[in-house]
């Protein structure tokens, strides 16, 4: 049933409702006026006869002949006009004018008008005491007046309002019906709009203009919302399933060398038990190896596809130092021989994704410790973490220093991408594409550079502290796709940093450095969380 039909039905039952509550109020209101009118009359008319009532019980009391009785009888109803005259006194009783039978039942007194039902009749009745000064001079004056005008009145009335409501249920409907038809054009023409549309198939979207009808407005704007929701939900599971299909296709050629090589070497211990030891050690070592870099380039997989599909609701404050203190200090007990300082600005807050944050702290360090090295010397990392003002807004940078053989400027770009690796790396190539992932979720930036003192590399990641409530709707990048794509905007990021590197480099070696590489109070200045 249509929304007009529904209305038609609904004001054309209410409005004789109405039409009817309304012509009982009325009833009563007429009936309260006539009443009035008619108590007046009875009044006046009970104020006039008073008089000749005493003399008429004054008569009676003194024995008067009979004659003076009737004229002063003849008095009485004469002063009583159009009204009915009942006396009721010590000699007897008077009557005469229209009135009830004398079989009905009188009130004790109606000092008040009264309503007397008798036979299908209406009388309005009013008592008067009658007293005189003499002895026996005692009665009670009833005054009746018909109420048949009041009935008739009230009669036509209520016809009129059951006629009134009879035709107000067919005129009300259709003017109804008129009005919700021209009142829900919008809504069906929205409807038209809409009823074509098929999220799964087209992008096409209703444009919706204002019609001033707020209830037609806001179901334009709840459905555009809820389009476009349905479009968000399908491209995250459009990446959802594009991430799976990629993390397939990744690990199935990834894994395809490792998982030879481990089916030779195991042929090999097969086909020749007798094998001498130290030939049996080196393939046992090729062997663990080869499982070690198989475990390692899964958990790789497995982390850019949990950045690839993460949500804001995963987002909250994170304390940038004291992950860069976890991960140092897990590091340190992996490899005691290593050398890794660390020096932290406690209290710079982030928001962000923690597990992905400690993914990039625990990344540059370990390509730090394994790429930083020369011949038999001990690696020596370097961390330091401090905040400056950029562009008027607070950032949080960490520098993470080695003492290796160095990137070269061209290569820089490239080591960003997926499975990009030196040949004797014993990495999965992955590892600088996971820091390059996060740092991109967390809307920062990372470069590579030289490392100012010396030899070697240092990788700089600036990420927003947070300042002030978190806009979670701003956290994350509006395209993700590292385990689909090749990380090109972080290489190309990266490569054009290298352009600044030697002006970077120059103004870093001339900045004063602590004893643990942070600038000291002539370079950046240091922003804790509480602003000092």
């Amino acid at each position: 049933m249509k929304l007009s039909t529904r209305i038609a039905l609904a004001v054309g039952a209410v409005v004789p409702l109405l039409v009817l509550a309304a012509g009982w109020l009325l009833l009563r209101l007429v009936a309260a006026d006539l009443h009035a009118q008619q108590d007046a009359h009875l009044r006046a008319r009970a104020a006039a006869v008073t008089k000749d009532a005493r003399r008429l019980l004054r008569a009676a009391a003194l024995d008067r002949p009979p004659a003076v009785e009737q004229t002063r009888e003849r008095r009485l109803y004469a002063s009583a006009l159009d009204v009915g005259i009942r006396l009721i006194g010590p000699e007897g009783t008077a009557s005469g004018g229209p009135q009830p039978d004398p079989s009905v039942a009188l009130p004790a007194s109606a000092p008040a008008p009264v309503t007397l039902r008798a036979g299908g009749e209406s009388w309005r009745a009013l008592s008067v005491q009658v007293t005189g000064a003499r002895k026996g001079v005692a009665g009670t004056l009833w005054l009746f007046s018909p109420d048949t005008a009041g009935e008739a009145q009230l009669g036509l009335v209520r016809r009129r309002v059951v006629t009134v409501a009879l035709l107000a249920a067919p005129l009300s409907g259709l003017l109804a019906w008129a009005v919700a038809s021209r009142a829900a054009r919008p809504l069906r023409l929205l409807q038209q709009r809409t009823s074509g549309l098929d999220p799964r198939s087209t992008t096409t979207r209703p444009v919706h203009a204002p019609t001033g009808v707020g209830e037609v407005d806001d179901l334009a704007r709840t459905l555009r919302t809820v389009l476009a929701r349905y479009d968000e939900q399908a491209a995250r599971t459009a990446e959802a399933l594009a991430t799976a299909r990629s993390f397939s296709a990744a690990a199935s050629h990834e894994l395809r060398t490792p998982l030879m090589s481990m089916q030779t070497n195991l042929e090999i211990l097969d086909d020749h038990p007798g094998l001498a030891a130290a030939e049996r050690d080196e393939v046992l070592a090729d062997l663990r190896r080869e499982h070690a870099r198989l475990l390692g380039l899964l958990v790789m997989l497995r982390e850019l596809g949990r950045g690839d599909l993460v949500e804001a609701e995963a987002f909250g404050p994170v304390d940038l130092a004291e992950v860069l203190d976890a991960s140092a200090g897990d590091l340190r007990r992996r490899h005691p021989e290593a050398r890794i300082e660390v020096d932290g600005v406690p209290g710079l807050w982030v928001y962000g994704w923690e597990p992905g944050l400690r993914t990039v702290v625990d990344n540059l360090l370990t390509n730090a410790l394994v790429h930083g090295r020369k011949g038999d010397r001990a690696a020596e990392v370097a961390a330091v973490l401090w905040a400056e003002a950029e562009a008027g807004v607070p950032v949080a940078v960490l520098t993470v220093d080695d003492r290796g053989p160095g990137i070269p400027p061209q290569s820089r770009g490239a080591v960003f991408e997926r499975f990009q690796r030196r040949p004797d790396s014993p990495g999965s190539g992955l590892g600088l594409t996971l820091v390059a992932q996060q740092i991109a979720l967390h809307r920062g930036r990372i470069r590579v550079l030289d490392r100012p003192a010396g030899p070697g590399t240092r990788i700089e990641v600036r990420i927003p502290l947070q300042d002030g409530p978190p806009d979670t709707e701003a956290t994350l990048p509006l395209r993700r796709d590292w385990m689909i794509g090749t990380a090109a905007t972080a290489a190309t990021a990266a490569s054009a940093a290298t352009a600044e590197s030697a002006t970077a480099e120059s103004a870093t070696a001339a900045r004063p450095q602590a004893a643990g590489g942070r600038p000291t109070a002539g370079g950046p200045q240091s922003f804790h969380k509480d602003g000092s």
